[in-house]
């Protein structure tokens, strides 16, 4: 176990490592700097703009930025759609999946859009290769989407007053170009290399040891698993995701996995800091975001290493810790691990099943996700953790009677209504979501009743999972729900657009409003926002809001289950 626990601090401590020059890389993307892949990707991306009629050197208002996000997610959606619900006939089906229902298309193509991936189907029976290539499309281009208008947010926070920031589309192929293709290139390599197909043919015949023959699905499967977790993406190319062995094949892989996951989210922090030229800022962002995540993992691995009590009291010992649910390849304390950084990092991927965690690691689980600013995911973690802020500083301000500004600039009222109108619809969304299932299932359990392997504590702890996810564009879920029906197909659908385009859209009318704003520098009477005092206040913030929102709902279910023990 002592050795399963290095692994963990090693595993964090590369992501680190590899985060803060990967970090400064970005921020020189993102002010234009010469960098090293210059030379390759410069032609490249002429030919896609010279294509799609772009001129990248056109500066954007916030407004044109959020039109030029939205206008093609909408495209992508619509192509999606046909897709989706045309395979049956469409190329690259060697093994004659069918096509999707209208509702699952939905909600499959919502999901992939909008960097959740929430799965109602399993890849294996449900999916093309010409759906997984498409789906694969949407990871890099949502996760180029959110990078792009983070650095939209970045350049709003400089000291000047300006409503010129860039470019879209200028950030988003060259966040496509620079960042996440090279990567998932070497990512895709590393798996390949550690027996992760990378093929198209169709299912394989193999004789097991009881001589039986029996048909393995395989296929592209090397690239759809890199950029998943690179861009915080989740989606699994088979059912089981990175529990199954073809895409997760040893704890080698396990590794490369899940800091490829972190990677991103954690540099944006250190980026933010070199475009703003505050690095200090940049630590201390970076510091309540650590605390928060800690303070999530080890209570989580402690919890999965000690085991099962209801186990231990029939006296059987549980030396490799709570088990069900895991693979013996990764044991309890990584998977412990990997289950909540893939909930704080919003990537939503599983390396084991969450619905047979103990209950208070399924509460730290979805808590990761109801907080959604501990890191977050690619380029959107930044973006919510800004609205925490701004709420810190206007009510610091109050407190110490200064008045409320960040980096040179006054928050005002507009700013207020805005950050607050955000901060409440994650938690509208989940629990009126969660409120409506639990009304239905109890109405009418003959037609419902489906729903739930488990009623009780824990089946109203899969719904709220279910609804949680879906608002944290995160994508994982408490399996035992059985969610491929129309009502949980377009309720999670309508969920995932709203929680992932309205809290890009406010941050950056946040973050213009106030770029347009007159510059002030700082004087003896300016809040100082990058010291460890501030950090505290921010992050006190994070936990009144989420504990004031969730916890009633958090009672009902995780804790609970924990009680009745």
């Amino acid at each position: 176990m002592n050795t399963e626990i290095t692994g963990i601090v090693l595993m964090y401590a590369l992501v680190v490592l590899l985060a803060i020059p990967l970090g400064r890389y970005i921020g020189k993307i993102f002010t234009k700097e010469k960098t090293w892949l210059d030379g390759i990707f410069n032609p490249i991306d002429k030919i896609f703009y010279k294509i799609s009629g772009v001129d990248p050197e056109k500066e954007m208002n916030w407004k044109q930025h959020l039109a030029a996000l939205l206008t093609i997610n909408v495209v992508w959606f619509l192509i999606s759609m046909f897709v989706l619900t045309n395979m049956s006939w469409l190329p690259l089906n060697p093994d004659h999946n069918p096509s999707m229902s209208g509702d699952l298309a939905f909600n499959t193509s919502v999901s992939f859009v909008t960097n959740t991936n929430l799965q109602h189907y399993s890849g294996e029976t449900g999916m093309s290769y010409l759906g997984q290539l498409v789906l694969m499309l949407w990871q890099f281009i949502s996760a180029g989407c959110g990078i792009a208008i983070a650095a939209v947010v970045f350049l709003a926070m400089k000291e000047r007053a300006t409503d010129k920031l860039g470019n879209f589309y200028f950030f988003f192929v060259r966040s496509c170009t620079r960042i996440l293709l090279p990567i998932a290139i070497v990512v895709a390599t590393l798996l390949v290399f550690n027996g992760t197909p990378m093929t198209f043919e169709g299912k394989d015949t193999i004789t097991n040891l009881q001589g039986d023959k029996i048909e393995v699905s395989r296929g592209p499967v090397a690239a759809f698993t890199a950029i998943k977790h690179l861009g915080t993406n989740g989606g699994g190319f088979f059912g089981p995701n990175s529990a199954h062995p073809f895409e997760n094949p040893n704890y080698f892989t396990n590794i490369v996995e899940i800091v490829t996951q972190m990677l991103i989210p954690l540099a944006m922090v250190f980026a933010m800091g070199y475009v703003v030229r505050r690095r200090k800022l940049a630590w201390t962002v970076f510091g309540v975001m650590t605390i928060g995540f800690l303070l999530l993992t080890i209570p989580t691995v402690i919890t999965e290493v000690n085991g099962n009590p209801a186990i231990s009291h029939m006296g059987i010992s549980q030396t490799m810790g709570n088990m069900e649910g895991k693979e013996v390849r990764f044991g309890s304390a990584a998977s412990a691990y990997w289950s909540i950084a893939t909930t704080v990092i919003s990537t939503g991927s599983i390396n084991s099943m969450h619905d047979s965690f103990m209950p208070l690691s399924g509460m730290n689980q979805m808590l990761g996700m109801m907080v959604n600013c501990f890191y977050g995911g690619v380029g959107v973690g930044f973006l919510n953790f800004y609205i925490f802020i701004i709420l810190a500083v206007f009510i610091s301000g109050l407190m110490v009677g200064r008045t409320p500004e960040f980096l040179g600039k006054k928050i005002e009222a507009r700013e207020m209504k805005i950050a607050m109108i955000i901060a409440l619809l994650h938690p509208l969304l989940i629990l009126s979501g969660t409120a409506i299932a639990s009304y239905l299932y109890s109405q009418d359990p003959e037609t419902y009743g489906s729903w739930l392997n488990n009623p009780g504590y824990h089946g109203f702890s899969e719904m709220l999972y279910e609804f949680t996810s879906s608002s944290a564009n995160n994508g994982s879920g408490f399996e035992g729900l059985g969610d491929n029906t129309p009502f949980w197909n377009i309720a999670c659908g309508i969920v995932m657009l709203m929680a992932r385009y309205l809290p890009i859209i406010g941050p950056v009318a946040i973050a213009g409003s106030l770029a347009a704003k007159k510059y002030i520098p700082e004087s003896a009477g300016t809040l100082k926002t990058d010291t460890s005092t501030f950090g505290l206040m921010v992050f006190a913030v994070i936990a009144i809001v989420a504990a004031l929102s969730f916890f009633p709902a958090l009672a009902l279910g995780p804790i609970a289950e924990y009680f009745s023990m």
